[in-house]
């Protein structure tokens, strides 16, 4: 293309050097906002800043009546605060994949990427996507008490011991709609990976689980997981969904025949408590913690243990892990998604990172994070920031930049 006359033709900055030289460029960013900025420009530029340096954020309580959602960096030890028109008169439903699952007072849910650009629908520079709203035999499955939608609004009517209604109803809030609906909604993989997405989501109080496939379903399926008490966390994991109940009991989904089989010989751990599931190395893991308590002295001590088992072997069974080598777990509390990855700058090796103490203080309203050492099983209690205070962190989330994108 000939150039006007006067006008100088400017540098193809992203073919024109070298691969090396972007590498050792990408080394010395100083800051993910400089990272996030240097890999939105261009796939050479993108390559050149591997996906894994990008830490875990912890994600902050926010309120539904405001846009501003905050996230805490661990790295860098601030707070950054993002402008997110979508989460305004929405509750998190989930975390997953890097993609928050929001759900308003119709139980419609959005999938928001929150560090992608602008834009809508499943294409190139999406960052929202429309999931289909519940229905009321979602509800039915999920609420013990009959649910039904007046002029919009979702009503619960309490009954007596004979079906009879107490009252007239009562609108649900906001802030109950994941105990009647979609307590939390997991992910396959990115909706916006190019790859089938499934959300499969666990309801407020039931053996039953809704999935639907994204971008393809326009409403909800339920499948009975066959489990004996409610499910309490929903896990995927060597390309299946698990669904686990409160006792510890696993169901796993076949996709092939669309149904759910128990693994009755795979029992929990003795005396682990407060369990959390992820995959890691495409193992199935489990993080709690051994409790001993002193009679003596009214008191109670615990240490953080990991168990581990391949659900390809033929009699799967749990297996005490006391070194995760460069692997380092991320572990939420309030969602139960965690997640593992290799060792990132600023974060620690063969360690966990609780987004809050296992057994802290109620009344403690700042926010600390619990980091174990998997070797030693020693254990450290840190504020996250001294002025932050509020209700329980919401968990991690892990930038996807799969389509490139911003932080601001």
């Amino acid at each position: 293309m000939v150039q006007p006359p006067g006008r100088r033709s400017l540098p193809d900055w992203r073919s024109g050097l070298p691969e090396d030289l972007l590498e050792s460029i990408g080394k010395r960013l100083a800051s993910g906002h400089d990272a996030a900025a240097f890999r939105s420009a261009c796939s050479p530029w993108r390559a050149a800043v591997p996906f894994a340096i990008f830490g875990p954020l912890l994600l902050l309580p926010f309120d539904a009546d405001s846009d501003r959602v905050g996230f805490y960096c661990v790295s860098e030890k601030k707070v950054f605060s993002k402008t997110l028109p979508d989460v305004r008169g929405k509750v998190p439903c989930g975390s997953s994949c890097g993609w928050l699952a929001l759900m308003d007072e119709a139980a419609a849910v959005t999938l928001l990427n929150p560090f992608a650009g602008a834009g809508a629908g499943a294409g190139a520079g999406a960052r929202r996507i429309e999931l289909p709203p519940a229905g009321e035999h979602v509800a039915a499955a999920s609420s013990s008490e009959p649910v039904y939608k007046v002029h919009g609004r979702w009503v619960l009517r309490s009954t007596d011991d004979y079906g009879g209604d107490i009252d007239a109803g009562r609108v649900i809030k906001l802030q109950d709609m994941r105990d009647v609906f979609f307590r939390e909604i997991v992910l396959s993989a990115p909706p916006d990976a190019g790859s089938e997405c499934v959300a499969m989501a666990m309801l407020g109080c039931s053996t039953e689980v809704a999935f639907c496939r994204v971008g393809v379903d326009n409403a909800w399926t339920l499948l009975d997981t066959k489990l004996d008490f409610s499910v309490a966390s929903i896990v995927h994991c060597q390309d299946k969904f698990l669904a686990i109940d409160y006792t510890g009991e696993i169901s796993v989904f076949s996709s092939n025949a669309g149904a759910w089989t128990l693994l009755p010989s795979l029992s929990p751990p003795a005396g682990l408590c407060h369990r959390s599931y992820l995959e890691s190395n495409g193992e199935l893991h489990i993080v709690g913690a051994m409790v001993s308590t002193s009679h003596e002295t009214q008191t109670f001590t615990y240490s953080s243990a990991i168990y581990a088992c391949n659900l390809h072997d033929r009699t799967p069974e749990w297996s005490r892990v006391k070194d995760i080598g460069d692997q380092t777990l991320f572990v939420s509390k309030h969602f139960n998604g965690s997640f593992s990855g290799t060792s990132v700058s600023e974060y620690k090796e063969n360690t966990i990172y609780f987004s809050e103490p296992l057994y802290g203080d109620p009344y403690d309203m700042v926010h600390r994070l619990e980091i174990v050492d998997v070797v030693t099983g020693r254990s450290e209690v840190k504020p996250v920031h001294e002025k932050m205070q509020g209700s329980e962190i919401l968990g991690w989330i892990r930038p996807n930049l799969w389509k490139g994108g911003v932080w601001n």
